[in-house]
């Protein structure tokens, strides 16, 4: 069983093995079974720059996005992307199209 030992927080974007994408705040390692976020977006829908466009310039204009959430535990993870610092001001900005 993974280490459940907290590192420094950090904005992520996490996909599920479902398709789910996510963003949002964890101070969690990287668990494949099972991940929390703090204030989770979901991106339901996202532009030609693809998911990992969202961990690198944030959702665009076309992207659709949900309101944050407090906390959400996420499970079945397929892959967690650290975003940069101006993705994280574009996932804060809100909202979107």
């Amino acid at each position: 069983m993974p280490s459940k030992k907290k590192t420094k927080e950090r904005a992520v974007v996490v996909y599920t093995d479902k398709r789910g994408v996510f963003f949002g705040y964890t101070d969690e390692p990287f668990n494949r079974e099972q991940m929390t976020l703090k204030r989770c977006r979901m991106c339901v829908y996202w532009d030609k720059n693809g998911v990992l466009g969202l961990a690198a310039n944030g959702p665009g204009p076309k992207c659709r996005v949900t309101p944050a959430v407090l906390e959400q535990v996420l499970v079945d993870i397929h892959g967690e992307t650290l975003c940069t610092p101006e993705a994280i001001k574009a996932w804060e900005k809100q909202p979107w199209g």
